[in-house]
C-alpha cells in the first residue's frame, strides 16, 4: 500500500499555496504540521478529489487517482475541517444516510453505524437530533462517518477541534487501534495530539514538505537551541520582539521565558530539552496566512 504525492502545485489568484509538493506514504499514522494558511486543507481536498491541482498528480499503488477517482473514493475516509450536518437528522440517521452514499449494503450498514457510535461514545444519543449535539459530539460523529467504509486511507483535517482533553485521549486511542495496515494522515494545531500518535511528522512550509521524521528525530534538530531564563518584567517586551518565545511563566518579581535561539540569548540562560511545540514555533515563527 503506497500513496504518492508528486509535484503538486496549486495557486489561488496570485498566491502559490502548494509548490512542487511531493512525499510518499505507506501504512502508518502521519501528522501534517503547518501554520494557518500553509495549504494543509488544500492538499487534503486535492487528495480527495474535491479540488483540482494546477499540476502534478497523486498515485495510489502506482495508479494515478485523477484517472480513476471513482475507484479511489471507496477506500478513502475524509473528515473536513467543517462538516455539513443535517440538523434535524439524528446521529444514527445521519450515519445511515452517509452509509448509503458510500454504497454500504443496507444489511450491514446499521450494524456498522451502531458499532461506530459505540466506539465514539455516542450510542446513548443515537436518536437525539444533531442540532442538540455539542460541538464535541458533532466532531465525534464526523470522525465516525469518515470511518464508516473501513477506509484504507483516512484523512482527518483538524479532527480534535471541539474535543475536551478526555475526548482527545479517546480519539488518539481510536486512531492508534485503527491504523494497522492503513494510511492515516491528520493535521492539527494541538501539537500534543500529533506527538502521541504519529509515527512520522511532515512539516508543510513554503508550499512543500520541508522536513519529516519521527517526533524524537525532529525535536533533536533543535536540541541546542532552546533556553530558559529569568528576566525582569520590563525586559520581556524587548525579548519578545527579538526572539521566538515558546512560553512565559510569571513569578513575583520576574518572568521565566522559554526562548528558541541558535545562540545563548542572555548570560543567565540555561539550555533545556526541546519539545515538539518548540519545534513548531521554530518552523512557523513567521507564519504566512493565505489559506
Amino acid at each position: 500500500m503506497k500513496l504518492e504525492i508528486k509535484h503538486i502545485q496549486k495557486s489561488y489568484a496570485q498566491t502559490m499555496v502548494l509548490n512542487e509538493c511531493s512525499f510518499t506514504l505507506t501504512p502508518g499514522v502521519y501528522g501534517l504540521l503547518g501554520a494557518n494558511g500553509a495549504g494543509k486543507s488544500t492538499l487534503f481536498k486535492i487528495i480527495c478529489g474535491l479540488t483540482k491541482a494546477d499540476s502534478g498528480n497523486i498515485y495510489y499503488n502506482g495508479n494515478a487517482i485523477s484517472e480513476s477517482q471513482n475507484k479511489f473514493n471507496p477506500i478513502l475516509g475524509f473528515l473536513p475541517q467543517k462538516i455539513a450536518f443535517y440538523p434535524e437528522f439524528t446521529g444514527l440517521d445521519f450515519l445511515l444516510y452517509i452509509a448509503t452514499l458510500k454504497g454500504i449494503d443496507r444489511q450491514s450498514a446499521k450494524e456498522k453505524c451502531l458499532a461506530l457510535l459505540t466506539t465514539v461514545g455516542l450510542i446513548d444519543v443515537q436518536h437525539k437530533k444533531i442540532r442538540k449535539y455539542s460541538g464535541g459530539m458533532q466532531q465525534r460523529l464526523g470522525i465516525a462517518q469518515a470511518m464508516l467504509n473501513d477506509p484504507e486511507i483516512l484523512i482527518l483535517d483538524e479532527p480534535t477541534v471541539g474535543l475536551n482533553p478526555k475526548e482527545r485521549v479517546k480519539f488518539r486511542n481510536l486512531i492508534s487501534s485503527f491504523s494497522d495496515e492503513k494510511i492515516v494522515i491528520l493535521s492539527t494545531h494541538i501539537v500534543s495530539d500529533v506527538e502521541y500518535i504519529a509515527d512520522e511528522i511532515l512539516i508543510l512550509q513554503k508550499g512543500g514538505i520541508q522536513d519529516s521524521g519521527t517526533p524524537p528525530e525532529l525535536v533533536q534538530k533543535i536540541a541546542e537551541q532552546v533556553w530558559e531564563c529569568s528576566v525582569p518584567h520590563d525586559l520581556v517586551a524587548k525579548l519578545l520582539a527579538t526572539y521566538t518565545i515558546s512560553n512565559q511563566k510569571h513569578e513575583k518579581n520576574n518572568v521565566i521565558l522559554r526562548i528558541i535561539a541558535e545562540k545563548k540569548p542572555l548570560e543567565n540562560a540555561v539550555q533545556v530539552t526541546p519539545t515538539l511545540e518548540d519545534l513548531y514555533l521554530y518552523y512557523f515563527r513567521e507564519a504566512v496566512h493565505y489559506d
